[in-house]
């Protein structure tokens, strides 16, 4: 029987093999993901030293804004996989003449859409959770002892923008977890087109979010600035005059 669903086995490595090497692998201290949470707790550390935090509460409205966005997505993909589940029948019939689909067993259709609204259950969840994670995120900052104009952060003030910023990086990992598994739904959606095309689209998906964790234009950029900072503290060849070097 396993032979029906060797498809929904081959999503299900390939889904755990890419959580393993972003999360806990030793190279997960390379990825995009991994250099983001290094910049949140900067931002808390540099915000225990600002008497006006009006910035730090936008990005805070901000990123809870879209936490709610995906976790809305999330779920009208539950409303509509447990539609496909109650109305399988219409649907069946209606992609019957569709060439390259698999419409020959209806208990494998039923398997399969539970297997995606438990898909997009996980994300739900993953977003709910980030979204009260960034709440207490917001509660931490607010509780940060302010600061005075012109005077250094206190001890105090530190170790409350560390824990705000070690909140942060909580919820971040956690919308993490649920966005990715709304990309991965992609490639578990390909089983209408059978076995073999669910296990392809799903190692394409995986790739392109392996690519833009270790490979990306986005992690490059992180890195420029560090370029920039050793640039700067070069001399740099131009047509200007200097004390020391004459045009």
């Amino acid at each position: 029987m396993l032979n029906n669903y060797y498809g929904v086995i081959g999503f299900a490595l390939i889904a755990f093999t890419f959580s393993w090497l972003v999360d806990h692998s030793p190279l997960a201290k390379h990825t995009l993901s991994r250099r983001m949470d290094e910049h949140r707790k900067q931002w808390m550390m540099n915000m225990a030293g600002r008497s006006v935090r009006i910035m730090d509460s936008q990005i805070i409205a901000g990123l809870q804004n879209g936490i709610a966005f995906f976790a809305s997505t999330a779920l009208l993909g539950i409303g509509a996989a447990f539609t496909l589940i109650t109305a399988l029948d219409p649907v069946m019939t209606a992609v019957a003449d569709v060439p390259f689909l698999d419409t020959t067993s209806r208990i494998q259709w039923e398997v399969m859409a539970l297997g995606l609204l438990v898909i997009y259950a996980y994300a739900f969840f993953k977003f709910g959770w980030a979204y009260r994670l960034v709440n207490y995120s917001a509660m931490l900052l607010g509780a940060t002892p302010d600061v005075a104009r012109d005077n250094d952060a206190s001890s105090e003030a530190l170790r409350g923008a560390y824990r705000a910023g070690a909140m942060n990086v909580v919820a971040g990992r956690q919308f993490n977890r649920g966005l990715r598994a709304l990309f991965l739904s992609i490639g578990y959606l390909a089983w209408i087109a059978g076995p073999l095309a669910q296990i392809g689209v799903t190692l394409v998906v995986a790739g392109l979010l392996l690519s833009r964790q270790f490979f990306s234009p986005a992690l490059a950029a992180l890195a420029a600035g560090d370029d920039a900072m050793d640039a700067v503290s070069m001399p740099v060849k131009t047509g200007i005059a200097t004390p020391d070097r004459p045009v």
